[in-house]
């Protein structure tokens, strides 16, 4: 799957990385681009090789391998210890390799269009190609979409002339290359299931935008991720299937999310910070007593405030919930220096989405809006939900 920065993928993948003990480490570079291994897949690793070399799925796939090829195993062999281990291992890392492969399939094609790929990670659902940004031109995330599922298909083709040409008596590695060409085959099929944000459902947004506004398609992609997920939770729940019911919660939450991203940068588009920036904003000054500051808030109805020094420089900012933490016996002697938060600089002429998505990946609450070097007002997540609601609410009157 493919995605944009700061769009619903990066949130869920950032929030996996503060899961404790979820972490992402850079094992190796192609094209320039970190390839990354998430923490769960490492944990899922050893689970996908016990799965694949146990129970009946070695006889499964060996009955299958031998219908494609008319050479047969000796599928005693294939299950005496510590064969099943083997096979279960190459073929887990095999598997996850193909998953690589796909995700370089999508940075190629977004490489050709001069896109900027972040990072590769892949976890214990696949893989997850990190771009800087996704074209909303159709055709662009129709064939960067649909990348990934061709490289898979390929590599199912590559495994199989392989499986053709390899010697009967190598039966391990024969096993390992058939269920390599039928996974694979399975995965671009999988794959192109119009459950957004994967690739079938970038693929229908792409084409949903060939005749509708980019948000419309978007919204209407994400319905159909929705149901995709409801089904997947229910398969789930009724096979007590685990990775079912994860799979469901991250394509409804991813879906659910990237709907109101679209939507909210399409109610910004072609608005700057300057214009919806809380202007000329009361400061306070770094020495005030948290006690004196709350007597202020109820009197001016202001939530963000600049911090200035005695020199009246702005160097930080404060809100209300910085305020939360300080115990009421202690309001009186904590200034507002121990509580505020760094002063965050956004530009008054910055791009008004591009900047709340730096705001939300920063995890500051508010930011210093500066005009050729001159702080000139604040930024809040308040001015954002301010301005939204009017955008909203212009255009439903409008539309009615």
């Amino acid at each position: 799957m493919v995605f944009r920065e700061r769009d619903a993928l990066y949130l869920l993948s950032a929030l996996l990385e503060q899961v404790p003990g979820m972490r992402s480490y850079t094992v190796a570079r192609v094209w320039g681009i970190p390839i990354r291994v998430n923490t769960s897949l490492l944990v899922f690793l050893p689970i996908l090789a016990w799965l694949i070399g146990a129970g009946g799925q070695i006889e499964l796939y060996a009955g299958l391998i031998e219908a494609l090829t008319g050479v047969g195993f000796d599928v005693p062999a294939l299950r005496a210890a510590p064969t099943p281990w083997i096979i279960g291992v190459a073929a887990a890392v095999g598997l996850f390799v193909g998953v690589t492969l796909h995700e370089l399939g999508h940075s190629w094609v977004a490489l050709r269009y001069g896109l900027e790929i972040e990072s590769i990670t892949l976890w214990i659902l696949g893989g997850i190609a990190s771009l800087t940004s996704v074209p909303r031109e159709w055709n662009r995330e129709f064939w960067i979409a649909i990348a990934g599922p061709v490289v898979s298909v390929l590599v199912a083709a590559a495994s199989y002339a392989a499986l053709l040409v390899v010697p009967p008596g190598l039966q391990v590695l024969r096993f390992v290359l058939g269920w390599l060409a039928i996974v694979n085959v399975m995965l671009a099929g999988f794959n192109l299931l119009p459950a957004f944000p994967m690739d079938g459902g970038r693929i229908l947004r792409a084409l949903l935008a060939r005749s509708r506004p980019y948000a419309m398609a978007t919204r209407t992609a994400a319905r159909v991720g929705v149901v995709f997920a409801f089904l997947f939770g229910l398969l789930g729940v009724l096979s007590f299937n685990l990775i079912l019911i994860l799979l469901a919660w991250f394509l409804y939450s991813a879906a659910t999310t990237e709907s109101r991203t679209v939507l909210t940068d399409e109610l910004l588009q072609g608005l700057s910070v300057g214009d919806i920036m809380t202007s000329d904003p009361r400061t306070v000054s770094a020495d005030t007593t948290v006690g004196a500051f709350v007597d202020r808030l109820l009197r001016d109805r202001q939530t963000v405030y600049p911090v200035t020094d005695t020199s009246g420089e702005p160097v930080g900012v404060v809100t209300i919930e910085d305020l939360r933490d300080v115990p009421t016996s202690e309001r009186e002697t904590t200034r507002i220096e121990a509580v505020m938060g760094e002063p965050f600089r956004v530009a008054a002429a910055a791009d008004a989405f591009e900047t709340l998505s730096l705001l939300r990946g920063s995890g500051a609450r508010a930011a210093l809006v500066e005009d050729d070097g001159v702080v000139t007002g604040v930024l809040s997540d308040a001015d954002f939900a301010h301005v939204l609601t009017i955008q909203r609410g212009f255009r439903t009157s409008v539309s009615g």
